[in-house]
């Protein structure tokens, strides 16, 4: 069985110089994911910055996405999580998902990219997704609420750290034996689907008394 067309990438001088130099591009569907992922946090992340506006405005006001006392968008942006490096955390949001959404574009339209911007982006990636893994443990286990925008920007920022690692596993920028490398070229869906899983059954065994109805 071959690899999917996520894990297929245009070449430039990998096979002439060797695995893990020259310039590559990437398969039109991995680049649409970044596109897409890309779109998705950047809208979380401007529509969590309006509603911050209007928070800072009116103390009093109530997100849309405030829906009962679990899921309550409110309670996040009001919390100094929310503002980890002194400035709401969605404006960081804006930039980044904005750079991956022009990445995907140039990909698209046939850029190939060195060893050093590729990892780049896979440092990028690794801070982005440790910044909303701490996000994820202080949003259930010390707020105490959940951001249903937040968690799109969660999964957008998961599939892109997955998929880019996965891109640069293939071409050699990140060294792996190779049956760790053909397993993960083979089964690239594994590791973000159980990911994304994990922070789902957090969520859900976090809150079980809510969603069976129950008290707490």
């Amino acid at each position: 069985m071959t690899t999917s067309a996520l894990d297929r990438s245009d070449l430039d001088g990998t096979e002439r110089d060797g695995p893990g130099r020259g310039a590559v591009g990437a398969s039109r569907a991995f680049a649409l994911l970044l596109v897409i992922t890309g779109a998705m946090g950047l809208l979380a992340s401007w529509v969590i910055t309006l509603d911050k506006f209007e928070l800072l405005k009116d103390p009093n006001y109530k997100p849309g996405c405030s829906l009962n006392p679990i899921v309550s968008c409110g309670n996040i942006m009001s919390s100094k999580q929310a503002e980890a490096f002194g400035f709401p955390n969605p404006m960081l949001g804006l930039v980044c998902y904005g750079a991956i959404i022009a990445i995907g574009l140039a990909l698209l339209s046939g850029a190939r990219f060195p060893r050093w911007y590729w990892l780049g982006m896979e440092a990028g990636c690794l801070f982005g997704v440790g910044f909303v893994t701490w996000l994820q443990y202080q949003s259930l286990y010390v707020i105490g609420s959940l951001c249903l925008w937040c968690c799109l920007a969660w999964v957008a920022t998961i599939l892109m750290f997955w998929y880019v690692t996965v891109q640069n596993v293939r071409h050699g920028f990140i060294p792996a034996p190779d049956g760790l490398k053909r397993g993960l070229l083979e089964f690239h869906w594994v590791l973000p689907v159980l990911h994304i899983g994990v922070i789902g059954m957090l969520i859900l065994t976090k809150w079980w008394w809510f969603w069976t109805g129950g008290t707490a």
